[in-house]
């Protein structure tokens, strides 16, 4: 198991801009494909984003444009920067493997957008 750790949602004036970072903790993290998902409440959980081993990312059409994955591998986090912020974005943000296969899943971020 990867235990993996969100932070940085927060309300945001739709618009507006977050960035998420997800800590890992793993020694071989760089082997990873690594995965921003998000669940807006009464509906499933979502990708938004993943980003694989070589860097490679790949995006939902509906933040295609507006959201960025990246990673550091020396840190062992994953990051998501959210611009151009609305209101059908507000969801709890996790981060996870990418696949996930039975890894667990975190808390979880909680990012609010509305004026």
């Amino acid at each position: 198991q990867v235990k993996l750790v969100e932070s940085g949602g927060g309300l945001v004036q739709p618009g507006g801009s977050l960035r998420l970072s997800c800590s890992a903790s793993t020694s071989i993290f760089s082997s990873y494909g690594l995965g921003w998902y998000r669940q807006a409440p009464g509906k499933q959980r979502e990708m938004v984003a993943r980003i694989l081993s070589g860097g490679n990312t790949l995006y939902e059409d509906f933040v295609k444009g507006r959201f960025t994955i990246s990673r550091d591998d020396d840190e062992k986090k994953v990051y998501l920067q959210m611009n151009n912020l609305q209101p059908e974005d507000t969801a709890v943000y996790y981060c996870n493997l990418y696949p996930v296969f039975d890894n667990d899943w975190g808390r979880g971020t909680q990012v609010t957008v509305s004026s």
